[in-house]
């Protein structure tokens, strides 16, 4: 019989969990004590500072004692939860001060013994009996807030432990992978860890250690406040925690399973989480006090998905066999029984309204279910075994496929959008906070974040990230980045003397350019005044012509009469010569006629002159008159010319007031930051002497 894909991989993680960390951990049945495993340890490595004679801290660690009562800074080992007690995080070094002081970390081998005591409740001895951990808080919520929640959305408040729990050689399939629903937060599940991501920026921000096995679930509480991992070890155990995203606390601590969970969900109004696996069992936990509510048996195979609607009011839960149920979330009375798939049914995902229910299966299909009569309301092929399916704030869905593909759907089962394949079976997918973006990860271990708007990937993010770099590397990286920052100071600095060059050149253009235009406007200015006096000098020269031709006729008929006059006079004369009387009138005529004749002649010539003058005057007006378009023409030209330079002038000064005060304030801000870096660990004590 051919096995179902999951199955395949289900079984898969199992067989290499259960090789791998049977060969790294010790037999769950052996029990760690105070008595026989931590004190040799304390007694070789801490008790110099910390025995009855010197109490550092004001912690003695002679006795169990002694030791569980903690020191000055309060109690230093929390049973049941290594990462919240100081003794652990210290030795791990995950917080300061790390200890033992001035001395190399210790080894592996002992940091996992002393997390393995503290888990299992910190026996004293082998007489010791545990007890279990109860929730470090209450998170359970007096109403349920439908969409939204008011004020900023959860992120972290402080920074998160970044040293991984395992460094593995290889990587691997990726089993779970959840995105927070109101902020740019990516949780993945690796080795025995879950890793923190902002979805904007790709940055690492936290590592949540999961001891117990491999996280095969990961989900965010609805308001985003809150993030669930269940894993475990196949065929050994399994568990839930819950952490704080804003402290990276660990909460809550529930499930005590034979086998790894490979469901659970936090319920809407984080009172309530439900868990399931290959045992076939629905277990309900308190998150009050972290007891058990109720079991679900209905199940006929392994339990792939549990979620909680939105409202809080449902439950549903799917199997490997096709099975799926929805249940009355309050009281654990079967609400729906839904069929359809005809394998196994891989991931459910609700509607923002809990109106509506997907499902995916590795028949190949996607199906919605109405949760008024509990039918099925549309179905379609979505190529392949789907191996997960995830609702948007805005009503798409997204699925990943053993196609190696990533899709985007409409509720109709129209395809949206489709990214590049992966390498391998795509196993999980998520829309980010704002659907921005979309989450997968394949077979490979590879996942990549997808931009939704043209399909493009923004990068990839990694489950198992590498440790951080020692004190003396980071001093080392600090150093360098400082000498990078100061050279890219250096030539801010040098890119601001040339912008403020430059624009002392724009300035002095802008002179130029200026004094060009004043120039040309004057030569204007008096071009269009020598062609108002040319015309008006050309007016009155016509203007005097025919004056003068008006006065040449009145004095030639003068001259005529006068002319004709002295005719008479000389015929008279010429009778009377003797007559000294009509000779005195013969001179006096003679005279006139002269005059007369001078007058002509004078009036000819103002003719001649005032038409010649006309003429020059005329002249000058039309070259005036063809010179005035060429001199307007270039008056508006420079006018323009110092209009562009005054505006490319405007532009430069202000980018380059932009660019000044960007680079300045980014190169300080960088300088500084690089300097505190460096001075922090120039504080830092000097590396043991080898």
């Amino acid at each position: 019989m051919k096995l179902p894909f999951t199955s395949i991989l289900t079984f898969g993680l199992w067989l290499v969990s259960a090789n791998s960390l049977l060969a790294a951990d010790p037999p769950k049945a052996n029990k760690i004590t105070y008595q026989d495993h931590i004190l040799p340890i304390l007694r070789g490595k801490c008790l110099s500072c910390h025995d009855g004679d010197k109490v550092k801290g004001g912690l003695d660690a002679t006795t169990y004692r002694s030791l569980m009562e903690g020191g000055s800074s309060g109690v230093v080992v929390k049973p049941g939860d290594p990462d919240g007690s100081r003794l652990f995080q210290l030795v791990a070094r995950t917080k300061e001060p790390f200890m033992p002081p001035m001395a190399d970390k210790l080894p592996q081998a002992y940091l996992d013994t002393i997390r393995q005591w503290i888990a299992q409740g910190a026996l004293e001895n082998s007489g010791s009996k545990a007890v279990a951990a109860k929730p470090t808080m209450d998170v359970g919520l007096t109403s349920v807030v439908k969409g939204r929640p008011a004020g900023p959305p959860p992120m972290p408040e402080v920074s998160l432990n970044v040293q991984p729990v395992v460094v593995p050689k290889h990587s691997t399939a990726i089993t779970a992978l959840a995105c927070s629903p109101w902020a740019p937060l990516i949780a993945l599940a690796g080795q025995k860890q879950v890793v923190l991501y902002n979805s904007d920026t790709l940055q690492l921000l936290g590592i949540f250690p999961f001891p117990y096995g491999t996280p095969q679930v990961l989900k965010f509480s609805r308001n985003g406040s809150l993030l669930l991992a269940g894993g475990g070890r196949g065929g050994q155990s399994g568990k839930v925690v819950v952490w704080s995203v804003k402290t990276g606390d660990k909460i809550i601590e529930v499930g005590d399973e034979t086998e790894t969970v490979l469901a659970a969900d936090i319920s809407a109004d984080q009172t309530q989480i439900a868990l399931g696996g290959p045992n076939k069992m629905i277990r309900i936990y308190s998150t009050k006090d972290g007891e058990k509510i109720r079991e679900i048996k209905k199940h006929a195979d392994w339990i792939y998905s549990v979620e909680y609607s939105p409202d809080g009011v449902l439950l549903a839960t799917a199997d490997r066999a096709g099975g799926m149920f929805v249940w009355e979330a309050f009281t654990g009375r079967e609400y729906f029984s839904l069929r359809g798939h005809t394998g196994p049914i891989t991931d459910v995902s609700w509607r923002m309204d809990s109106n509506v229910l997907a499902s995916s299966s590795e028949d190949g299909t996607i199906r919605l279910w109405e949760m008024e009569n509990g039918n099925p309301i549309k179905a379609w092929g979505a190529g392949g075994g789907v191996e997960s399916v995830r609702f948007s704030h805005d009503g798409r869905l997204v699925s990943a496929c053993r196609d190696r593909l990533v899709r985007i759907w409409d509720q109709n089962g129209a395809q949206q959008k489709v990214f590049e394949a992966f390498p391998d079976v795509a196993l999980r997918a998520a829309f980010t906070h704002d659907a921005a973006r979309v989450v997968a990860g394949d077979w490979t271990g590879l996942v990549r974040v997808f931009i939704t708007q043209d399909g493009k990937a923004a990068g990839n993010v990694n489950p198992n990230p590498p440790p951080p770099p020692s004190p003396q590397e980071a001093f080392d990286a600090a150093v360098k980045d400082l000498a990078t920052k100061q050279a890219a100071y250096e030539q801010t600095q040098a890119a601001i003397a040339a912008g403020q060059a430059a624009a002392t050149q724009a300035n002095a253009a802008l002179a130029a350019a200026q004094k060009v235009a004043a120039d040309t406007a004057t030569a204007l200015k008096n071009a269009e005044a020598g062609l108002a006096q040319a015309k008006a000098a050309m007016d009155a020269a016509n203007a005097a012509v025919p004056v003068a031709q008006a006065k040449i006729p009145a004095k030639e008929l003068g001259l005529k009469a006068f002319t004709e006059a002295l005719q008479k006079v000389k015929d008279a004369a010429d009778k009377a010569k003797t007559d000294a009387s009509l000779q005195a009138e013969l001179q006096k005529v003679q005279q006139v006629v002269t005059q007369a004749t001078a007058e002509l002649d004078a009036a000819k010539k103002a003719l001649a002159d005032a038409m010649a003058l006309g003429k020059v005057n005329a002249d000058k007006y039309a070259a005036a008159e063809k010179a005035l378009p060429a001199m307007k023409s270039s008056a508006m030209a420079a006018a323009k010319d110092v209009e562009a330079t005054t505006a490319a002038l405007n532009t430069a000064n202000a980018n380059l007031a932009a660019v000044q005060t960007q680079a300045n304030q980014a190169s300080t801000a960088a300088l500084a930051a690089a300097k505190v870096v460096v001075e922090k660990y120039k504080a830092l004590p000097p590396p043991p002497k080898k």
